[in-house]
């Protein structure tokens, strides 16, 4: 495992940039193996503060990836477990899933997985505790009557069989699970109180 201590957030956030490119690079994935895991339910696919949009809008159009290759999890879809176990497959299919990028919220959750996940658990539909919940909010201008109460989400143990697994922590009261990942990668700020 590695831990990067950097003075604060923007750094953290430039350095892990660096090393997704470099990942990009290494790997060199095919246009068509592109998959996007974790998505709030409910949501149309241009709202701004989506995974979809979101990836589109700040990676996906700067590096030449054709619109119709990446497979993204729809959270609008009429079975939505039946969507995961599809992503599922097709990760499996794809190879397995070279790097998994995720952020510890303030609650402790991994990657949307709240506390009290299974460490083996899959793609699927999990309900949101009301801390994420309330730490969403800001993404739908305080109003939590449109926060999605649901989330389409990577389970643990399918990120913990990814080939290297980037977790991003910036600020305080953050929990960590991923130490037992072996090529696990901490980007982390000043912040956190073990570092």
């Amino acid at each position: 495992m590695k831990l990067i201590i950097l003075d604060h957030c923007l750094q953290a956030s430039e350095w892990a940039a660096k090393c997704i490119k470099n990942c990009i690079i290494q790997f060199n994935p095919r246009p068509d193996k592109c998959l996007t895991m974790g998505l709030p339910t409910g949501l149309p696919r241009d709202y701004s503060e989506i995974y979809h949009s979101f990836m589109w809008n700040n990676f996906f159009k700067y590096i030449g990836i054709d619109p119709g290759k990446p497979h993204i999890l729809s959270g609008n879809g009429a079975d939505l477990q039946a969507e995961c176990d599809s992503f599922e497959e097709q990760s499996k299919d794809a190879g397995g899933i070279e790097l998994f990028v995720g952020g510890i919220g303030s609650n402790g959750h991994i990657s949307i997985n709240e506390l009290g996940s299974s460490l083996v658990s899959r793609i699927r539909v999990k309900t949101l505790a009301i801390d994420t919940i309330l730490a969403n909010a800001q993404f739908f201008h305080g109003d939590l009557a449109k926060v999605p109460t649901m989330a389409l989400m990577v389970g643990v143990g399918t990120s913990m069989e990814t080939r290297e697994v980037m977790i991003l922590i910036t600020g305080v009261h953050k929990a960590f699970t991923f130490q037992q990942h072996p090529h696990t990668i901490i980007v982390c700020d000043e912040k956190l109180p073990w570092s």
